[in-house]
This record gives C-alpha cells, sequence and structure tokens, in this order.
C-alpha cells in the first residue's frame, strides 16, 4: 500500500447520469496535482481534452497502453487504469467506474488500484452504488457518498428496429452484431454511427460526432457505452442480453444492464430504455424493469484480486506471486488472464530462463507479457509473438531491431480493403504503438512512437470514412426526413436528361413515367427510393400525363419487333402494349405499369388517345382489313359478304381461297364489286390485298395477329423478297416443293399462263416472267399443277403444258373468328399456308 494510504478517501457511488467523473475532474483541477485512471483509453482521451482545454496542454499528461503524451511539467494524468503511474506522487487520485474490480477478465486491476492508489491529500473512488459492500469491507476508513440520478430513466417497452425513436442507441455485443444492426438502420433510417471499444479514439470520435451533430439519428454500440461516454442518447435499444464474457455465453447481469440503460437521457433530460423484442431470452423480465428503473442493483459480494506487487527475484518467484490466494475473505483468485498465460508458456522455455537469472530481466520479461492481445490471436500465437519481443529485449542492447519495426508498420500503412480489414490493421498497430511507447524497448522511441500514431490515424480516418460508406446513406437520411415532414414538400428536381434528385443527393432517373434506381443503389433500399421518387414527382408525373393525352401523330409509333409483343411508344419510351380485342381490328390498349402511377382519370384519357391513334394509322397502313372489318359490321349488306369479309378480317386480309369457296358461291356480282372495291383480290389461289405486303402494312398486320392471339410477332419476310426457302416461309407465301412464292405473284403468273393458252391445247408459256421472280423448274412444275395444267408432249426442250383442271375438291370450310389465341396460325396451317 502506498505511503498516501491514510489521505482522505471519497467513495461517490451512484447510477449512471450523476455527473460522478465531472465532479473528480473538478476536485482533480483544484488539486496542485493529480491522477485519474479509467476503464477505457477512450474515456481517458476524452477527458484529456477536457483538462487540456482548462488546464493547458503542457501541464496535462495521457498515459494509455498504446498513447503516451507526458509534458515535462504535467502536473494532471488523464490514464487507463492499466497504466495509472502508482510510483508517481500526486496531491489527488481517483478511480472510475471501480465496481469492475468484479469483471474476471480485468477486475484484479480495479481492486489492486482500489486498494493503492492513494493521492497525497485526496482520494476518490468512483462506481456503482454495488460496490458499497466492498468499500465498507475493503476501505474502512472512506466516506460514502451516494449522489442520486439527475433524470429519470424509464422502461419503454419493446419496440422493433423500423421503430425506433430518433436519438436511439442500439446496444449489441459482438463485432457481427453490430455491424448487422447497423446496416439494418441503414436501410431503414439511413444510417448509423458505430461505437466499439476496438476503435481507435480518432474513429470513435468521427464517428460520434456525426450522432452529436445530427448527421444521423441513431448509435449502433457496443457496451462500451456504457463506461461514461457522454452522449445524447434519448433511448437505449438492448438488440441482446446476452454476451461473451470471454469464457461463456451469458445473460447480462442487473447491475450491466442498468449501467448501459443508464446512458440514455442527459443530465436533467430524461430517458428511456427497452429491447427489440417482447418475449424470448432477449426480453426483459419485470423483476429486472423494477430494478433498474429504481436504480437497484444487487451489491457485489467479491471482488477479483491479484498480487499488485510481484516478487521479481526470480521467474518461480514471479509466478508463484502472481498465483498467490488472497487473504481478505471478500477477495478471490483472479482467473488467469493473457499476460499470466503468455508468461507461464514462455518460463517453459530453456532459452527464457536462460535470460531470466536476475531480477532485472525477470521485470523485463513481464514487461513483455503486459502487451495485450489487440488482435485476439489467442495465447498461443500471442505468447509467440511476445517471445520474439523478449528475445529482443534480452539480448545486444535490449533494442527492438528498427528494421522489423519499420517493416511491420510499412506492412500495416495501406489504406485498401473493407471496414474488418482497416479494423483488424488498427489492432495491429495498437501493438506496435504499445511497443513504441515502452521507453527502454526502442533506441529512438519517440520517432517510432509518431509514425505508429500517424499509421494508426491515417487507418482511423480510413475506417472511419468505411463506416460512413456501408452504414450511413446520407440520401436516404435526408429522404426520410423530408418524408416525415410531409412527402408533398419534398424539393424533387428533374434534369432535362431525366436525372433525378433531391437536396443534391441522386436518387435515379425518370425515363418517360419509370423511375430507375441509380445503379449503385443498394437492393434493400430500392423500395424506399421508388416511394419516395413518386411521391415527389408526382406534379412533374401529371405534367407529362397531360402531354401524352395530347400527343401528336407524330410523337406515337408501333414497335413490332420479331419475337416481341406489339408496342407503342411515345417519343420512343413505351407507353402501352397491343392486346386482343374484340375483332382483329380493334384491338385493346394496355397501359405500361409505369402509367399507374397516374390518376385514373388520366390513365382513361391516355388510353383513349392511343386507342383513337391506333385506328388512325390501321386505317391508313392497311385500309382493306378497317374496310372488310366495317363490311362484316354493316347489316346494309348481303349475309354471304358479310361472313367472308368477317372471315377473312380475322386471318389479317390474306387467306386460300380453298377455305373460302364455300361462301364465295352466294355472293353477287355487286358482293364481289364491294370485295373488289375493298382491295381484295379474288385470285386462282388466295385471296389477298396486294397492299398488305407492303412493308408498314405487313408489320400492322403480323402485329395485330399477335396481339390478337397473345403470341410473340412472328418473323417478316425481307423487305421486297417474292420468292423464300420453303423453311423459311413467311404468312402471304405459299409453299411450292423447295420454295414459297408470294401469293400475289402467284396470281401473276396464273394469269399469264391463261393469257398463253388456246382452250385445251398444248401450249409452252412464256418462262420469262417465272425466272425473273427467281423460281426453279421444279417449284414452276408444282405451281402449273396447283394451277389446273398438266405437262403435255414436250416439243424439244420446251415443256407443254394442256389445261385440265381436275375435279374440284370439297372445299375446306373457312375458319370461323375464335377468341382461343392461336386460331388464325392454326386455320391458315391447316389450309396449306406457309409461314
Amino acid at each position: 500500500m502506498s505511503q498516501f494510504a491514510r489521505s482522505p478517501v471519497t467513495a461517490v457511488l451512484g447510477p449512471t447520469n450523476t455527473g460522478k467523473t465531472y465532479l473528480a475532474i473538478e476536485r482533480m483541477c483544484g488539486h496542485a496535482s493529480g491522477m485519474i485512471g479509467f476503464p477505457l483509453r477512450l474515456l481517458a482521451r476524452e477527458n484529456y481534452d477536457r483538462v487540456v482545454a482548462m488546464k493547458g496542454v503542457e501541464n496535462v499528461a495521457l498515459v494509455t497502453g498504446e498513447e503516451r503524451i507526458v509534458p515535462p511539467k504535467a502536473r494532471w494524468f488523464l490514464c487507463t487504469a492499466e497504466s495509472m503511474p502508482l510510483e508517481r506522487e500526486t496531491a489527488f487520485v481517483a478511480l472510475d467506474e471501480a465496481q469492475l474490480g468484479a469483471d474476471p477478465e480485468r477486475g484484479h486491476v480495479f481492486t489492486d488500484r482500489l486498494l493503492r492508489a492513494r493521492g497525497r491529500e485526496e482520494t476518490m473512488i468512483l462506481g456503482s452504488d454495488a460496490l458499497k459492500p466492498m468499500i465498507r469491507a475493503l476501505v474502512k476508513d472512506a466516506e460514502v457518498i451516494s449522489r442520486p440520478r439527475f433524470s429519470t430513466l424509464s422502461y419503454a417497452g419493446a419496440r422493433k428496429l423500423s421503430r425506433l425513436p430518433r436519438r436511439s442507441a442500439i446496444v449489441a455485443f459482438s463485432s457481427e452484431e453490430v455491424y448487422a444492426v447497423a446496416e439494418a438502420i441503414r436501410r431503414m433510417r439511413g444510417g448509423a454511427a458505430v461505437v466499439m471499444g476496438a476503435l481507435s479514439p480518432r474513429t470513435r470520435n468521427a464517428q460520434v460526432a456525426m450522432f452529436q451533430s445530427g448527421e444521423v439519428d441513431y448509435l449502433v454500440a457496443t457496451d462500451a457505452i456504457g463506461m461514461g461516454l457522454n452522449l445524447d442518447v434519448a433511448h437505449v435499444a438492448f438488440a441482446s442480453l446476452r454476451k461473451f464474457d470471454g469464457r461463456r455465453q451469458r445473460r447480462l447481469t442487473v447491475a450491466e444492464m442498468a449501467q448501459i440503460a443508464g446512458r440514455a437521457g442527459r443530465h436533467h433530460r430524461d430517458g428511456t430504455f427497452g429491447a427489440l423484442v417482447e418475449e424470448g431470452p432477449n426480453a426483459f423480465t419485470p423483476e429486472e424493469v423494477l430494478a433498474i428503473e429504481g436504480h437497484h442493483v444487487p451489491p457485489l459480494e467479491r471482488l477479483y484480486w491479484r498480487s499488485g506487487e510481484p516478487d521479481f527475484s526470480s521467474l518461480d518467484a514471479l509466478i508463484d506471486s502472481l498465483e498467490q490466494r488472497p487473504r481478505d475473505p471478500v477477495l478471490m483468485a483472479a482467473p488467469e488472464a493473457i499476460d499470466l498465460i503468455v508468461l507461464k508458456r514462455l518460463a517453459e522455455e530453456d532459452w527464457v530462463r536462460a535470460r531470466t537469472r536476475s531480477s532485472t530481466m525477470v521485470r523485463r520479461l513481464w514487461a513483455a507479457c503486459g502487451l495485450p492481445d489487440f488482435r485476439k490471436l489467442g495465447p498461443d500465437p500471442h505468447s509467440r509473438f511476445v517471445g520474439r519481443i523478449f528475445g529482443h529485449l534480452s539480448e545486444g542492447a535490449g533494442h527492438i531491431p528498427h528494421q522489423w519495426f519499420a517493416d511491420e508498420l510499412q506492412r500495416l500503412d495501406q489504406m485498401s480493403g473493407d471496414v474488418e480489414t482497416i479494423a483488424g490493421r488498427i489492432a495491429a498497430a495498437r501493438s506496435w504503438a504499445y511497443i513504441a511507447h515502452r521507453s527502454d524497448w526502442l533506441l529512438d522511441p519517440e520517432h517510432w512512437a509518431a509514425r505508429t500514431r500517424a499509421v494508426e490515424e491515417k487507418l482511423s480516418d480510413a475506417l472511419h470514412d468505411r463506416l460512413r460508406q456501408r452504414f450511413v446513406d446520407q440520401r436516404t437520411t435526408v429522404l426520410l426526413r423530408r418524408i416525415g415532414a410531409g412527402a408533398a414538400d419534398l424539393p424533387v428536381d428533374v434534369a432535362t436528361d431525366g436525372a433525378v434528385s433531391v437536396d443534391g443527393h441522386a436518387l435515379g432517373r425518370l425515363t418517360g413515367f419509370r423511375f430507375e434506381v441509380s445503379p449503385e443503389t443498394r437492393v434493400a433500399d430500392k423500395r424506399l427510393l421508388i416511394a419516395a421518387a413518386e411521391k415527389g414527382l408526382a406534379g412533374e408525373l401529371r405534367k407529362r400525363g397531360g402531354e401524352l393525352v395530347v400527343a401528336g401523330d407524330a410523337e406515337l409509333t408501333l414497335v413490332a419487333e420479331p419475337g416481341g409483343m406489339p408496342e407503342l411508344t411515345w417519343n420512343g419510351l413505351p407507353v402501352a402494349t397491343l392486346t386482343g380485342g374484340t375483332t382483329l381490328d380493334r384491338p385493346a390498349v394496355m397501359l405500361d405499369r409505369s402509367l399507374s402511377v397516374l390518376e385514373r382519370n388520366v390513365q382513361g384519357q391516355v388510353r383513349d388517345r392511343l386507342s383513337e391513334w391506333v385506328q388512325a394509322e390501321l386505317l391508313r397502313r392497311a385500309p382493306t382489313l378497317a374496310t372488310l372489318a366495317a363490311l362484316a359490321r354493316d347489316p346494309a349488306v348481303s349475309g354471304a359478304l358479310r361472313a367472308v369479309a368477317a372471315a377473312l378480317t380475322e386471318v389479317g386480309g390474306i387467306a386460300p381461297r380453298d377455305g373460302f369457296d364455300t361462301m364465295l358461291a352466294p355472293l353477287t356480282g355487286d358482293d364481289r364489286r364491294r370485295l373488289r372495291k375493298a382491295g381484295v383480290t379474288i385470285g386462282s389461289l388466295d385471296l389477298f390485298d396486294p397492299r398488305l405486303f407492303r412493308p408498314a402494312s405487313a408489320r400492322w398486320r403480323a402485329a395485330l395477329l399477335a396481339a390478337r392471339d397473345g403470341h410473340a410477332i412472328e418473323a417478316l419476310a425481307p423487305t421486297g423478297a417474292t420468292v423464300l426457302p420453303a423453311g423459311q416461309g413467311a404468312w402471304g407465301y405459299r409453299r411450292f416443293g423447295p420454295q414459297a412464292v408470294r401469293v400475289d405473284l402467284i396470281e401473276r403468273l396464273a394469269q399469264a399462263a391463261h393469257d398463253a393458252r388456246k382452250g385445251h391445247a398444248p401450249f409452252a408459256p412464256d418462262p420469262a416472267l417465272a425466272i425473273s421472280i427467281g423460281l426453279k423448274p421444279e417449284t414452276i412444275a408444282r405451281l402449273m399443277a396447283q394451277l389446273g395444267f398438266r405437262p403435255s408432249a414436250a416439243e424439244g426442250t420446251v415443256a407443254q403444258w394442256r389445261w385440265a383442271p381436275p375435279r374440284r375438291r370439297a372445299a375446306v370450310p373457312a375458319p370461323r373468328p375464335v377468341a382461343r389465341p392461336g386460331n388464325a396460325f392454326a386455320a391458315l396451317a391447316d389450309l396449306g399456308f406457309d409461314r
């Protein structure tokens, strides 16, 4: 125990949000010198900055495992509990969060400081009310002061992540869980700051600054926030009530729950706490809620202890003293910590024993074993690393080779990688920072301390950037805040190229009536952005809908690509699809899904405008179909003509004559004139309108058939093609052996043959027309046979034919229009038409 053990000791106990740390700093600054030990490097750094602002940088020191700032005239020391220089005399000494003496991993350090750390004039012990029995038992002359919480802490029940109020902190107990929760918050709320004990102070401060400034409204943290970090948190939500304590997975104690929940509320502002689920192992029990709200934590009955003044006379004596059992009944031996595990493993090495024959080298070995396992490698890898360190410290000049140090630091000095990769580099850099701050381990410790600090700062900045990129979506945050204020007020901007943004944050692109989210946007965010854009773009969409209703004919186009469905476009943008209507000439217009954002009445007006344009185009591009359909509906014409017109309309104006013979027979001369006036040619083999072979007409006819039958558009014949290979036939081509011939040309050939014949006498038709079309001899022979000509004796090399029409076979009934898809295709194929 220190020579100042008789100085007054005050134990200031109470729940969180009692201002205990502020009180200790005020008391320390009222003395000529002072020292405070904190449980976390983050807290030491935070309060170091606070005291520097009060006393000046030249008078304040920061001492942690990885950071050591000790000006020559320093009088006030802010330290981690492990790094408190107890050999230094100061007027004031304080220990923060002293109840951590009950922690299995670090408890022996806090118990040692509680017993031995004393100021010359005043000593303060800060902690939870649970520590009171231990103070009574171990520091009998201490004055115990209980400080009440400034504000009320109440249970708010279970709330899902999506329903958490702003200024909430969500607490999880592993880096994986922290990252998962932060990702969920980013998707639902736009972003979250992340705070974990493993973060460097620089990264942690940058993350906290985002939360404090309101850039993000949510904080996801480990239980590190329970250790005095001062944050404007209104609500603390527990993602889990179980944690791995280094040995097993266990439920949090009520004291731990209260410590964390107590971060809600600030000074006199009330706070709330709760879980994310109402039932199960991660839900609060009624007893736990009552205890936390009433600040009734179970009193501690034991603290962990390990000798703070071990015996360095020999290696075995050191191990024995560290394994010594405590004498006080309220103390219990600490579990074997990583430093003792490493010491015992190295003690088994012959070379280590050979180099530790003096107390000086034993001390040096123990100092090396104190290097924390920042990288969480485990006992074996960490023992090998410490062994290499001690190997250098115990030979030659006793310094770590600067080349090794430089190479390892250079390996870490790269900013590429994701969050986990950079966090791993920071953990490794902390090991080298710890080494650099041992003044007798390096030849030029100040130089290497500056180098490690520079690398850690660069890595910390990179980690902060990665955390922002991964867990903060400023665009979503802006949208949510704007939507919360009223969707109608969203300041949506649409550029001339269709780019959509809100407050300068790009959302995507508006193509016609379809909003497309930016390609780099994550899948989980698309629903939010689409909803936000639809609300914010309502005015722009109404405007475009009005323009479409009055669109000019030149702005509308039919897209009839083979293999696709017939579409209507407006200035190149798809707005509708043609589907089957009451008859072939009256297709239905089905609006594109993107137009569903328009009001119902506007959609109806758009549909009417598109239907009007389709009818006008059909009358211009395929007048035969419109005229035939009109005849089929005209009650003033004969029933026979109406039947022919209806059947011919149904198959698209081109059909084999065989199927219509029985329907053509009753036609009067006037009926036939009406058909010819409509453009229909009643040929020897087929009925057709030659105008339907024009490219635009053929395209419209194919589109109407596809729309009616619900099939993809058939491939059209190449423009101007008169003959096709039989396997590549198209509608309107008749197959003759190896070739398919366009039906209007067949009629020309038939007419030429009839003009050349003389009754039933043999004759030789002029082959010029057939050859110019490109017909093969076999094709000509088959064609002549179907036209009713039979081969006769040849005169020399010239084929002779004679008129000998066969008896007509029973006519095949013409196809009747039905609503089933594929009707026209099947019917025409049955009649021998090539596709």
